[in-house]
């Protein structure tokens, strides 16, 4: 036992911290952009261990995400006040998804033509995809939350065959979740339309 936990510490720590970082998200509490600037940091290091390099990338890209989240959850709002929750604009949704697609493309060849990966096609259409999900987050729209839905059952799938078991686990439980945060924040953001 001791040495399995030994091997899957890092695993093990970054799947408790995003249990913490997806009940913050469900709350839509500003801690959340604390807790996953520290899983994305080990995450870093997690990932580029078990060979997901476009993981592993993605998270410098959540570093910097968690900045602006949080800048933007401050003083994102009319007159600097607060961001409320709202909805993805529908003249975005062609432009981001055509967006996806090339990153998604060119992802996939750099890690076919520049790693060993043996999961280039999963791993490249999770962090293409992320991309916007964290962009959504960072807006605080309510559409991210069946962006997440996409992203947290195909990466529960590949982090199951790529031996991080907590942490598909924990994707597992994220599905769950996002459902639960999407139904959650749509009323919030009723609740907030009808105060005004």
């Amino acid at each position: 036992m001791t040495v399995f936990l030994l091997a899957h510490w890092l695993d093990i720590v970054t799947t408790i911290l995003g249990l913490l970082y997806i009940w913050l998200e469900y709350r839509a509490s500003l801690w959340l952009w604390l807790v996953g600037f520290i899983m994305q940091a080990l995450g870093i290091v997690l990932y580029y261990q078990k060979g997901l390099y476009a993981d592993c990338a993605m998270e410098f890209y959540y570093l910097a995400m968690t900045v602006y989240g949080y800048w933007r959850w401050v003083h994102g709002g009319k007159s600097k006040q607060a961001l409320p929750i709202r909805h993805f604009p529908r003249l975005l949704v062609l432009p981001w998804l055509l967006l996806v697609g090339v990153i998604w493309a060119v992802i996939y060849w750099l890690l076919v033509a520049f790693t060993n990966s043996n999961v280039p096609l999963a791993d490249s259409f999770t962090t293409a995809l992320s991309l916007v999900g964290i962009w959504a987050l960072a807006h605080k729209y309510l559409e991210q939350w069946f962006i997440w839905i996409a992203v947290d059952v195909v990466t529960c799938v590949l982090y199951f065959y790529k031996d991080i078991p907590f942490k598909a686990s924990l994707y597992a439980l994220y599905v769950v979740i996002a459902v639960m945060g999407y139904m959650k924040w749509r009323r919030m953001m009723e609740g907030s339309t009808r105060a005004r």
